[in-house]
Parts: structure tokens; sequence; C-alpha cells
């Protein structure tokens, strides 16, 4: 990890390196049934009921993205690593969906909307998170919603961002914000953590 000049931190990762191996991480490839399962079923909770336009950021191999699709849900798919988006265009190949290489700060989307912006493990990496929040909203139809799946990871020197950082950062844009912690249920991530991990839904 390396700090950049606002002094987030952010990740060094070659993603395209990595992304053949990436999915080997029970909450990345979700191939065990019921880490699969756990996820979808927060997903059913954070996502619309009906179908609805799901922008995923920094969408990776297209995981969580399957799973919104299975849920009817129209996907578009935005990473910077080619070699992610491959991947996530070969996993939900046939399906209502379509993936981008781009920069999750700034999505090449153009004047489309969504009714969800989706993002996981991506905010702490960028800098400037308010003013991409304030982005992201813009990019919201009216009444749609942020889902933003963050934590802060390590103990000697921790990375990420804080929920409660992460909710003062959404006070000024978003009229609703609610907090799921996520770091008790070990279904979601294979095994036990220490560490915090949060959910947060935004409703500007």
């Amino acid at each position: 990890m390396t700090s950049n000049s606002t002094g987030e931190q952010r990740s060094d990762v070659d993603w395209d390196t990595a992304a053949d191996t990436f999915d080997d991480e029970p909450d990345h490839g979700l191939r065990d049934p019921a880490v699969r399962e756990a996820w979808a079923a927060r997903l059913r909770g954070w996502l619309p009921r009906g179908p609805s336009d799901v922008l995923d950021l920094g969408c990776g191999t297209g995981s969580l993205s399957l799973l919104a699709s299975e849920a009817r849900h129209r996907v578009t798919g935005v990473d910077l690593s080619s070699r992610m988006v491959d991947l996530a265009r070969a996993k939900l190949a046939g399906r209502d969906a379509a993936f981008l290489v781009g920069d999750a700060a700034a999505p090449p989307v153009g004047e489309q909307r969504f009714d969800v912006v989706l993002v996981r493990h991506v905010l702490w990496t960028l800098p400037e998170p308010g003013r991409v929040l304030r982005h992201w909203r813009g990019l919201l139809r009216p009444g749609g919603r942020l889902v933003l799946i963050e934590g802060v990871w390590g103990t000697v020197s921790p990375v990420g961002i804080s929920a409660d950082r992460l909710t003062a950062l959404l006070a000024p844009i978003a009229d609703d914000v609610r907090v799921e912690w996520l770091s008790d249920d070990c279904s979601l991530w294979g095994r036990e953590v220490a560490d915090e991990r949060y959910a947060v839904i935004a409703v500007p």
C-alpha cells in the first residue's frame, strides 16, 4: 500500500495479473454454495424488488453482477482491469449485462442513469472519496440508491474506510443512510473475521 497526495491509501496490486486467481477467495468467486447464498440474500435486501438498472463499479470478475442478474436486474459493470472485465463478460455471457473497462471514480457511462450504484471494497482505494460519492450520486435516477460495501482491514497497519467516516461523507448528499454490519456473518466470508466490515445503503 502507498499513500497518494491526499493521504488516502490505495492498492498497488496489478489487477490484470491477479485476475486469474481473484475468484479463489471465498467472497470473490462465491464458489461455495453457502457463501454464494449469503451474498445473494444480502443483495435481495439491498436492491430493489423489481427489475432495475444496476451499475457495479469495480466489478472485478462479476460475481456480484451475476447475483444481481440472477435476481432479474440489468447490470452494467465497470472495472479498471481489462482482464477482470474479460472474465466478467464470460461469467455473464448471454445475460442482460454489459461490462466496460474504466475508472470506478468516473465510469464511462455517458448520460446513462441507474437505479443502483453498487460498489464493493473500492471507495477506500480512491482519492477524494467525498467528491467520488457526489459523482456517483449524480449517476442515480430519482429514487435511486447507493449500495456501498466497505470496511477496515488489518490490525497493525489497518487500511480501509470506517463506517463512521463513510456515513459522515454521505450526510450532505443523502437523506436516508443505513449501516448494515457484516463482520459477524462468517457465511459471507467463508470464515470468521475480526475486522470492521459493513454495507451502507444511502438514498439521496
